[in-house]
């Protein structure tokens, strides 16, 4: 059995200072994956593929404004059920790579610092705790 085209949206073009009529996009899914286009001439050549229907929406999209017309002689596309263009992600610049610590360039391994040593109170510290007037 053949693959049912699905209405998805829709693209005016306008014709001088009048609004034409506007172009269906079908959706045609397939094993491969999802497929969006018109199917009236001379339009019918924009092909959008993905793997998803919002995968081939973006693709469409981005076919569509590569097609030579300015954007006054267009508006949409205009998407329905639930069809929103999913944009690929941009890949992540790269880290910058660390600056090594001066030990590692040493060859030295780092040690971590000392602990602080509790003391035992000096004859000074004990005599400013005590009352005034008062001596050993």
């Amino acid at each position: 059995m053949a693959n049912l085209l699905e209405y998805v949206g829709c693209v005016h073009i306008y014709l001088g200072p009048y609004r034409g009529n506007p172009i269906a996009l079908y959706l045609k899914r397939t094993a491969s994956g999802c497929q969006i286009s018109p199917k009236a001439y001379p339009w019918n050549d924009v092909l959008g593929s993905g793997e998803t229907p919002n995968k081939a929406a973006a693709d469409f999209e981005e076919k569509w404004k590569k097609k030579g017309l300015a954007a006054e002689m267009y508006s949409g596309p205009s998407w329905e059920g639930g069809i929103k263009p999913e944009k690929p992600v941009p890949p992540k610049p790269a880290a910058p790579p660390k600056p090594a610590a001066p030990a590692a360039i040493a060859g030295a391994p780092a040690a971590p610092p000392p602990a602080p040593a509790v003391s035992e109170p000096t004859p000074l510290s004990a005599a400013a705790s005590q009352p005034a007037g008062e001596s050993n």
